[in-house]
């Protein structure tokens, strides 16, 4: 690849924003949407995807990928720790429900004080991490009736075991599209299916994401995705290769026209390397402070709203 692997993105912002169909979507804000669009990033030099023309919060993003990967569904260990990304979804059906006009804050402080508070308005349902490692699983109960068994099924664990054992197969695959849960979700999966390759000693993966909002999700879904070949790479004795992204319905809001002019006038500065400061004993036993990033100069942030 010429140029600055960056540049994929923010050409794919421009052709959103300039030549995007004009969409009225779930939300009502509307977005300029594409369809179909690919990009590659190369890991094996030890650097990391994460957007220099913005700065990105990175360690928000690893701890929602360690949260994803613990299986918790509820914003609450989000929320004692600094991360706000899943807050609105909660906020929004307790504001519907109840009709009362809290803020962000005084929502988020019941969810850390109040833990049956949290439990009844803090839950996503079965989301992410709920699907990644304990999808469930049924067997015959007769009389044409299911039991649900317990656990379900791991996938995480499945994938790790099969990188080591059958390093060649097709099916390093995991998905967090339940078609059967999805109605009890937040929000549906949008980086839905993850596939990994194996060649020459390096691990590679492919993100298929079935809705990227590019604005404000693109960065963190590229940077996670990149972390967990980083991951796996590293609990699978393997070398990283690179992270393939597909993005089918890849669009950005109406009311984010200042985040793309801005964004689009900046330059690309040099990609981070991440480093690991220890290795875990398993995939799910990695913490925040495992992950460090060095070398990241990013332009500063660009604010925008959150379509819910």
């Amino acid at each position: 690849m010429t140029g600055h692997p960056e540049q994929q993105y923010l050409d794919a912002m421009r052709t959103a924003w300039e030549q995007g169909d004009e969409r009225v979507d779930r939300t009502g804000v509307g977005t300029r949407s594409t369809f179909g669009v690919t990009m590659r990033f190369d890991l094996s030099d030890g650097t990391i995807p994460l957007i220099t023309t913005k700065r990105v919060y990175w360690k928000s993003a690893v701890k929602e990928l360690i949260w994803f990967l613990s299986g918790d569904t509820n914003i609450r260990p989000l929320v004692a720790q600094g991360v706000h990304i899943w807050t609105d979804w909660p906020l929004d059906s307790y504001r519907r429900a109840t009709g009362e006009t809290i803020d962000r804050d005084a929502f988020e402080r019941r969810i850390i004080e109040d833990a049956g508070f949290a439990a009844k308005w803090g839950d996503l349902g079965p989301v992410y991490g709920k699907q990644w490692v304990d999808w469930p699983r049924y067997t015959p109960a007769g009389d044409g009736l299911f039991r649900k068994e317990e656990p379900g099924v791991n996938q995480i664990a499945d994938l790790v075991a099969a990188i080591r054992t059958n390093p060649t197969s097709r099916r390093l695959i995991f998905t967090g599209w339940n078609v059967a849960e999805l109605a009890g979700m937040a929000l549906p999966p949008c980086h839905m299916t993850y596939q990994y390759h194996v060649a020459n000693g390096r691990l590679s993966g492919i993100l298929y994401q079935r809705s990227c909002d590019l604005g404000l999700g693109f960065p963190f879904n590229i940077f996670e995705a990149a972390v967990l070949v980083r991951m796996l790479a590293q609990q699978t004795g393997l070398e990283p290769g690179e992270i393939v992204w597909m993005g089918a319905d890849v669009h950005v809001y109406a009311n984010h026209g200042h985040l793309v002019e801005e964004q689009l006038s900046r330059t690309p500065r040099p990609f981070p390397k991440l480093e690991f400061a220890r290795t875990p004993d398993s995939i799910f036993d990695y913490r925040p402070e495992d992950f460090v990033v060095t070398g990241y100069d990013p332009h500063p942030h660009i604010a925008a709203p959150v379509a819910v």
